[in-house]
């Protein structure tokens, strides 16, 4: 099912990123990541994932434990996540303000349905960072999807960029088409079924492939643009993932999102071994795989 390709590909993604977020593009420019490095932005070592993997490993052993997609459940993993740092290599060193406050209002008692921020200025990409299990799900609806994005970020154009990403991670699941062609088929499926959303104006750069890319940004749409612009602008995981990191500031978050479409496009055996070696707790990694794929296979 490609979901060791598409996980590890997020992980690794996640890991070049760690050590330069917040860098500029031009920074990079002159100073461009080429392989997996320690310390940096967070003084973290080498191979070091950031809340991108930890969030998105937390759902996958949710629905692992559950056997199900459990929002509730999900929900309490996020919180153990920042509370106790579990999912993390060492200690949590960095988590989104949406996603902090969300959970605080779960804490506080508020039903899952409400915890989600849905102020426009509740769009940072800490929803689209952690879909990807979702994609590997068969049964999963639109609105599975929706409702685990709303998690934490509940505003429409958070749950249609997160609808579109898996919609295009499942086309390379089930179809060989050249990258563009999966975009193109993942957007008209996403046209029909939001038709009529007045949010879906917001779109048209990706809808168009027109995109016009400065810097690896946190806002949802903006950073889905920056990953797909990535993907079609290269011809190889490694390619992909550093051309994200090296668009500089949301480096960790970007290159995760575009790390999981290049492993499944690319597949796992594109990933460069080295990086996949630099990960502390790999193994971690690929058997909660094993266990997800385990789940998927039998749903």
């Amino acid at each position: 099912m490609k979901i060791k390709d598409g996980i590890v590909g997020l992980t690794v993604g996640d890991a070049l990123g760690v050590p330069v977020e917040f860098k500029s593009r031009e920074y990079l420019m002159e100073n461009p990541v080429t392989e997996m490095m320690g310390h940096g932005t967070y003084n973290q070592p080498k191979g070091t994932w950031s809340d991108d993997t930890s969030m998105t490993l937390a759902t996958m052993q949710s629905i692992v434990n559950r056997n199900d997609i459990d929002l509730t459940d999900i929900m309490m993993e996020f919180d153990l996540y920042v509370s106790e740092s579990k999912y993390c290599q060492y200690e949590v060193f960095d988590f989104g303000n949406t996603t902090i406050q969300s959970i605080i209002r779960f804490d506080d008692g508020l039903n899952v349905f409400e915890c989600g921020g849905r102020d426009d200025r509740d769009n940072g990409n800490g929803s689209l960072m952690r879909i990807l299990p979702m994609a590997f799900i068969p049964d999963a609806t639109y609105a599975d999807v929706e409702n685990v994005s709303a998690l934490t970020h509940a505003h429409p154009k958070s749950k249609i960029a997160c609808v579109l990403y898996t919609e295009i991670a499942r086309s390379m699941l089930e179809c060989d088409l050249e990258i563009a062609e999966h975009i193109q088929r993942s957007c008209e499926k996403i046209k029909k079924y939001y038709e009529g959303n007045e949010y879906l104006d917001d779109f048209e750069a990706i809808f168009e492939m027109d995109f016009d890319v400065k810097e690896g940004r946190s806002y949802v749409i903006k950073t889905l643009e920056a990953v797909l612009w990535c993907l079609l602008e290269t011809s190889d995981y490694k390619s992909a993932v550093l051309k994200a990191v090296n668009l500089g500031r949301d480096t960790d978050t970007v290159a995760a999102i575009t790390g999981g479409l290049a492993g499944i496009y690319y597949g796992y055996e594109d990933i460069p071994e080295e990086w996949i070696h630099d990960i502390p707790q790999i193994e971690f990694v690929l058997d909660l795989c094993d266990d997800f794929e385990k789940f998927c296979c039998q749903v």
